[in-house]
């Protein structure tokens, strides 16, 4: 399975990011992955490469790159919720200082690397989003959306802010199939209708699913919050979308 760690040059210097994809030649649907709050690390490079066995192309980059090269922080190799909130304050001023103007500025430029890569197809792609990763991946999406065909967000966070710019405030620029994986408690059932409602008066072709018995970051092996149950659940939607705009749609 072919990997490359790369650096993509733009305005404030250089992402640097992680790339995977089928070692059969030709050209294969580009997916970009954008990581949880924890970031670029040994358990989003390998879920990139489980997606490019699938027969995708797959770019993950490090959001944090303006703050240093992945990891930012020293992470441990789990994740347990007795040194999560330690971790969670290191991250927050980060997180806090990316601006709504720079993620859609690095959007361009991912979008832009992933589509000119001789590995990766020229046709619609899919944008991932875990965690806060899911609050970029869909402003991605609705920046890009002649080019985006696919929106899956896993685990979510700030999707539904009371901000003007809130995510969920730019669905009706949506063409993307979207499905949405929540654990139990990660939206209040008002922000889940309120996004409901968004996506519904958009016409979006769309899924909202609670996963039963999990907490939020069930997807990640790393952390303590993994779910394996409901991370082969998540498996089985995502591909379900991803071979259904990418490849067959």
């Amino acid at each position: 399975m072919p990997t490359k760690k790369l650096l993509i040059r733009n305005a404030d210097g250089q992402a640097d990011a992680y790339a995977a994809y089928p070692d059969r030649g030709g050209r294969h649907p580009g997916v970009l992955l954008y990581t949880d709050a924890f970031g670029l690390r040994p358990e989003l490079e390998r879920r990139a490469r489980e997606l490019a066995e699938r027969g995708y192309y797959v770019l993950v980059p490090n959001f944090y790159y303006r703050h240093g090269r992945a990891p930012v922080i020293a992470l441990p190799d789990h994740i347990g919720e007795e040194i999560r909130p330690a971790i969670i304050s290191q991250l927050m001023p980060l997180i806090g200082a990316y601006t709504t103007e720079q993620v859609l500025r690095d959007a361009d430029d991912y979008l832009r690397f992933l589509t000119s890569q001789p590995e990766a197809g020229t046709g619609p792609v899919a944008v991932i989003g875990y965690c806060i990763g899911a609050a970029y991946a869909m402003r991605t999406a609705t920046a890009h959306p002649d080019q985006v065909a696919a929106l899956a967000a896993f685990h979510p966070g700030f999707l539904v802010t009371k901000t003007p710019d809130s995510p969920h405030r730019l669905v009706p620029r949506l063409t993307a199939q979207v499905h949405l994986g929540l654990a139990e408690g990660d939206m209040s059932p008002e922000a889940i209708s309120e996004l409901d409602r968004a996506l519904g008066a958009a016409g979006v072709s769309y899924a909202t699913e609670i996963y039963p018995d999990t907490v939020h970051g069930f997807t990640m092996s790393d952390t303590e919050a993994f779910n394996p149950a409901a991370s082969q659940r998540h498996w089985e939607r995502l591909l379900a979308l991803l071979d259904r705009t990418l490849k067959n749609g």
